[in-house]
């Protein structure tokens, strides 16, 4: 009798056309999914996180059975989990005489590395559900200076026709950003994304999940993801309707009190495997063809996803493992406690933590702008914010994770990802959102009593870094901005500026 082989689906492979299933002979073989300590704790991920991934992959493997595969399941509280993958497909190879393992790989090279170091062989094979394979990306990144995500989001619209005519883009332009940069109103009547009510396979995760991680910084409840891909379509199809039409203009906006405003909140979905990336961007290009939302809405949504999504993939493959422990800029304070929810006097950063911890979402803006500029210009330790932002959002998994933070945010790699630091003042904060409003602090004050922190940090991080930017030419102009300005003042600026820094590393509230 041929022995069976081992077939591992993961937390965020819960797609029916993965590869390794693709390779699966259901009368032969044993799928193994398990959720297990390592992959709960190697990050203090969020509550909601863990179980909007627990609770899918246990409705996933329900439907494996459903259509006809053995499914080896392993629940956290089972009393024979082994703690950790490679450990549970040992387990599942002794109880079966399995001698071989077939995975799709994954999204980690943490994970990659425990499988090719494990105990069992592992046949690993490409995660095609992406739309650029590595090899591809490579070829494309052969021989260029840089690595623009610009220059990639155009191949990738030839490639797959999406918003094409011909050899050209739809409207004349390939980029509508210019007209998505729009600060929003407060409006009662925005829809805002679909809430799931949990069913009772739900409800019995939460309740695990409240049993094991009560410490870990975040709120489980109320939970409203969808755990399957019936939901994740449900709210796909929520979003095409009611948000996409007036996404654009405002997506890189921030209301205090109104997180979602017409942001789609389907990454988790689409990093979990619940919903298809070419689907979700050929139905969006479908409802600006049929007159239901305008083209930058449309554009801007798809350059999300078939630009920028899969271009941080590429890049964190194609850079490799050291990827995350890049520091080019030296970087070395410790996350301070407020990025955890301790009191902060900063609005905007206590605004988006306490939308972390309520939501384990925030969108693009308040990660780069708010939470990211500002562990930029204070030079936080990209490694622990790296990590903070891997623990905290429900749709964080490194590959996509790491280069957002690590390059976008950061310039922690140097320029890999982006041309110049995303470094800002408080007057783009306040541009974009009514944080600033009531704020302890006065974004319009440069300097001395009750100045913004970011205009302060702004300032020092240009010039604790001036060699490396000055002759860059997207910045050139702010050093000499800087050079016009009173000596008296600039060395206010520098004062007030350690000295927010060192109250900050001391603890004090700030």
């Amino acid at each position: 009798m041929v022995s069976p082989r081992l077939i591992l689906v993961l937390g965020d492979q819960l797609s029916p056309t993965l590869s390794a299933l693709r390779m699966a002979d259901p009368a032969r073989d044993l799928v193994v999914m398990a959720e297990v300590r390592d992959e709960a704790t190697y990050v203090p991920h969020h509550p909601r996180k863990i179980a909007l991934i627990l609770a899918a992959m246990r409705k996933f493997a329900a439907r494996l059975e459903g259509a006809g595969f053995r499914v080896a399941y392993t629940r956290y509280d089972d009393p024979g989990n082994a703690g950790s993958i490679p450990g549970e497909l040992l387990r599942r190879a002794e109880e079966t005489g399995a001698q071989e393992v077939i995975a799709t790989r994954p999204g980690e090279w943490r994970l990659i590395a425990a499988l090719e170091e494990g105990p069992l062989p592992v046949r690993m094979l490409q995660d095609d559900r992406s739309l650029c394979s590595d090899a591809d990306f490579a070829a494309w990144a052969e021989g260029r200076k840089t690595l623009r995500m610009e220059y990639f989001y155009r191949e990738m619209r030839r490639r797959t026709g999406l918003l094409m005519e011909g050899d050209a883009p739809v409207g004349g332009r390939w980029n509508f950003d210019h007209d998505n940069r729009k600060p929003a109103r407060p409006d009662l009547l925005r829809p805002g994304p679909l809430r799931v009510p949990p069913d009772a396979g739900t409800e019995a995760v939460l309740d695990l999940v409240e049993r094991h991680f009560a410490g870990n910084f975040g709120t489980l409840r109320p939970f409203a993801f969808a755990t399957d891909a019936e939901g994740a379509e449900a709210a796909a199809a929520h979003f095409l309707r009611h948000g996409l039409p007036g996404f654009g203009e405002t997506q890189d906006a921030m209301l205090a009190q109104d997180c979602f405003l017409n942001h789609a909140v389907l990454s988790m979905y689409l990093n979990l495997g619940l919903l298809a990336p070419l689907d979700l961007c050929r139905r969006a290009e479908a409802e600006w063809r049929a007159g239901r939302a305008p083209l930058n809405a449309v554009e801007g949504f798809i350059r999300q996803i078939i630009g920028w999504r899969e271009f941080v993939r590429g890049i964190y493959f194609l850079k490799g493992p050291d990827y995350t422990a890049a520091n080019a800029l030296g970087a070395v304070r410790p996350l301070p406690a407020f990025f955890w929810g301790a009191p902060t006097d900063m609005a905007c950063i206590s605004h988006v933590v306490a939308q972390t911890r309520d939501e384990a979402y925030a969108h693009h803006i308040q990660r780069l702008m708010v939470t990211g500029n500002f562990a930029l210009l204070a030079g936080l330790d990209p490694r622990e914010v790296h990590e903070w932002y891997l623990a905290v959002y429900a749709d964080a998994f490194e590959w996509v994770e790491a280069p957002n933070t690590l390059g976008m945010a950061l310039f922690a790699d140097g320029g890999v990802v982006g041309s110049k630091p995303y470094a800002a003042s408080g007057a783009y904060i306040d541009r974009m959102s009514d944080y600033c409003r009531g704020c302890a602090y006065d974004v319009r004050t440069k300097a001395g009593a009750g100045a913004c922190p970011f205009n302060l940090l702004y300032w020092d991080f240009l010039l604790r870094h001036r060699e490396r930017f000055a002759a860059n030419p997207r910045m050139a102009q702010m050093y000499r901005t800087w050079e016009r300005m009173d000596e008296g003042h600039r060395a206010r600026v520098r004062a007030d500026a350690a000295a927010f820094l060192a109250r900050m590393e001391a603890g004090v509230r700030v």
